[in-house]
């Protein structure tokens, strides 16, 4: 992800909100709009703070400004509305109507911000298409304004191409796609659910593809992961190795491609052989699970094992996902600031040993 070093250390996207900043970002936030941004920007400064301290080379604002990081679509479109889940009682956001365009440069205003704070490189993200399909779109409430979920996806996409080119003008140095959904299909429990897995992992890739084509003069990855958040509020994992859905990664249309390989679920790291060789890894190389700190030597370790399929200047060190999973995770700041500056202390030996 960097040019000008070996093993550059990144984040994926989210850092773990402390209670202050999720009040602040609750419906029920007593501050005016001015007051609010006072605050959030108090708060953002010490996250990157924090990034910076340990040491990282491509930082995010944390997704500080988003209620989450699927959600932060009803910042940019008109169309849904505020429900609850029926299947867990967590909050929901889900269309309700046809979209339509609300707050256009939304998230390229969060890096306008993190740019007068930092002069590290900055990552942007942005909810993956078909993932939004999955989440948002329900047939009891949405057929009348979308009859198939597919259709809703497909108008998803001009909404997230218009964001693109908005952080692209900003001058962000990666914009990064997620896309967990697609890395599903890794399951074989999820494939079961499907009549034909490899056409929805296919329209999955088709959508992101969607999305980036043309935008040849930024950085463009996707982050691929299965869940592994989820851990953190006591879900399912899920498993299986990459093989199910290496011809859809090979078609993906951009430079770097986050894989998590931190638990032995992951599958073999040989997989990076059959990956185009221009396209660089980010290497979830750190757990996210909450009470877990890898050591320095188990981050090495993970990486030279990649080093075995891939050449040292391909790689990135990150973690296997975000580190806010959800409202509902409790996920120590201080724990991930160990986190990372354990990572960090991998990527300077590994710089070392290979440089």
């Amino acid at each position: 992800m960097a040019d000008k070093i070996l093993f550059p250390a990144s984040i994926i996207g989210s850092m773990p909100r402390p209670d202050f900043v999720k009040d602040l970002i609750a419906d029920d936030c007593p501050y005016s709009d001015d007051e609010y941004r006072r605050l959030m920007g108090a708060a953002i400064r010490s996250v990157v703070a924090l990034q910076e301290a340990a040491g990282l080379d491509v930082i995010s604002d944390g997704e500080w400004w988003r209620k989450s990081y699927i959600g932060v679509i009803a910042e940019l479109a008109h169309g849904f509305e505020l429900s609850t889940n029926p299947a867990d009682g967590r909050p929901w956001t889900v269309v309700v109507d046809k979209l339509s365009p609300k707050q256009p440069g939304f998230i390229a205003k969060e890096v306008a911000f993190l740019k007068k704070l930092t002069n590290r490189q900055i990552k942007a993200t942005l909810p993956a298409p078909a993932l939004l399909g999955e989440r948002m779109w329900d047939e009891s409430v949405s057929s009348k304004a979308y009859p198939t979920r597919e259709a809703f996806v497909r108008d998803c996409v001009p909404i997230l191409r218009a964001e693109i080119e908005a952080l692209r003008d900003e001058g962000v140095s990666i914009i990064q796609v997620d896309d967990p959904h697609l890395c599903l299909f890794v399951d074989p429990d999820v494939r079961s659910g499907y009549e034909n897995p490899d056409q929805a992992a296919d329209f999955a890739v088709d959508m992101d593809n969607q999305v980036v084509a043309g935008f040849d003069d930024v950085r463009l990855a996707v982050h691929l992961c299965r869940r592994a958040g989820a851990r953190a509020r006591g879900e399912a994992q899920h498993q299986g190795g990459y093989e199910p859905i290496m011809k859809q990664l090979k078609r993906l249309d951009v430079g770097h491609i986050t894989m998590e390989f931190t638990t032995p679920g992951s599958g073999e790291m040989s997989v990076f052989r059959e990956l185009p060789e221009h396209v660089e890894i980010g290497l979830g190389c750190v757990s996210t699970l909450p009470g877990l700190v890898d050591s320095v030597e188990t981050i090495v370790a993970r990486v030279e094992q990649a080093l075995q399929h891939v050449a040292p200047e391909r790689i990135t060190l990150n973690p296997e996902c975000g580190f806010a999973p959800g409202s509902a995770a409790v996920v120590s700041v201080d724990e991930v600031y160990l986190k990372l500056k354990n990572q960090v202390a991998a990527a300077k030996i590994l710089r070392e040993r290979y440089s």
